[in-house]
């Protein structure tokens, strides 16, 4: 009986779970073209998630009047920015972000191809599983090439549970989407669209787990009502593992 006990407590300890989000935050511009950071972080607080994927991050850019819109949501959101720079923009940079609640153990930013603009991957590893923030093309030979460069990077991330989240610039019946669906499993619905925010009409925000790391289960996943925070609709999942 002792243990048995002793068996239960070590399998409720090894027990996992995690709020993500992924959200294109258009810089912290709504569909009324207002910049209102209060609002933008007010969507994720709702959520409460222990890690949320950015895009469409500025950093020290005159639209955002030198502000690093991470820093600004990290604070109203009490969680912890990181930062993934694709381009020079406006005076600062512009990219994908990660807010956190626990500090990265270790971060790494992937340049990826985008004939309109450099695009970026940023993984985030923690303890126990590890993040993946990116906003893709939107031409299809970048989006082939990105899928193969995003997966061979999954193949040398340590076994954890790993999450590719963002703005894919892609629909579900998409030739890309049909290539990482058979590395990753697509958590949110096709049905449930994300963009534009205020009606929606397509789903090009997903949440996906890597199918070789370990094995996930999803509790909960939706998209989030904020008809006016951004151009996007966030996607949210609760997993445990």
């Amino acid at each position: 009986m002792y243990g048995c006990l002793l068996w239960l407590c070590a399998t409720a300890i090894q027990a996992q779970e995690l709020n993500l989000m992924t959200y294109n935050i258009r810089h912290g511009a709504g569909m009324d073209g207002k910049i209102d950071y209060d609002r933008t972080a007010a969507v994720i607080r709702g959520v409460n998630p222990d890690v949320v994927a950015l895009q469409e991050v500025d950093s020290a850019t005159q639209r955002c009047y030198g502000k690093y819109v991470g820093q600004e949501l990290a604070t109203r959101t009490n969680m912890i920015p990181t930062f993934g720079a694709a381009i020079n923009f406006q005076g600062g940079k512009y990219g994908v972000g990660i807010l956190s609640r626990e500090q990265p153990l270790a971060v790494r930013r992937i340049p990826l191809p985008g004939r309109e603009e450099p695009r970026m991957l940023l993984i985030a590893e923690f303890a126990n599983y590890i993040v993946c923030s990116t906003h893709l093309s939107l031409t299809a030979e970048d989006l082939a090439e990105s899928a193969t460069i995003i997966c061979n990077e999954m193949k040398r991330l340590p076994r954890k549970p790993i999450f590719l989240m963002g703005d894919f610039n892609a629909e579900p019946d998409s030739p890309l989407l049909q290539t990482l669906s058979k590395k990753f499993h697509v958590l949110n619905k096709a049905e449930e669209h994300t963009i534009p925010a205020d009606k929606p009409e397509d789903t090009i925000d997903f949440i996906m787990a890597w199918k070789k790391g370990k094995k996930v289960t999803v509790k909960d996943v939706g998209v989030v009502n904020a008809p006016m925070a951004s151009d996007h609709l966030p996607v949210r999942a609760s997993v445990k593992w």
